[in-house]
């Protein structure tokens, strides 16, 4: 990921009702909603949800499909993934022995995660 797309990607998040519909559809994982069930659960009117979505989905945090007359918003899992790789690519460098980043979430629901957090880029000792 490159600089531009990272702020890119920030500065849609910079919405507290952005921040609202990307955490909603990241409990929806990859089912995802349509666009009437984000506004009746966030409480928007629709007129401003479709601003917000447009948004989201223009940064590439989401992606949209069309269901006959509906429209089907999803997060866009590995999007999100490559913005925290980018932020942590360099996690540390300095100081690579203190250095505890939490494992990663596993969105398809995966518990088998391993105790010992893992770095892109660095092996763990």
């Amino acid at each position: 990921m490159d600089k531009g797309t990272a702020t890119n990607m920030f500065e849609s998040l910079a919405s507290g009702i952005r921040l609202d519909i990307v955490r909603l559809l990241v409990r929806h994982g990859h089912d995802g909603l349509v666009a009437g069930e984000i506004a009746e659960t966030l409480e928007l009117p629709r007129t401003n949800l479709s601003f917000h979505l447009k948004t989201l989905t223009q940064a590439g945090l989401l992606t949209v499909t069309q269901e006959g007359r509906y429209q089907r918003y999803r997060v866009n899992l590995d999007a999100m993934q490559d913005l925290v790789a980018y932020l942590t690519e360099n996690c540390c460098a300095a100081d690579a022995d203190g250095c505890a980043l939490p494992a990663a979430l596993d969105c398809a629901g995966d518990t088998e995660a391993t105790a010992t957090p893992q770095v892109p880029g660095r092996h763990v000792r």
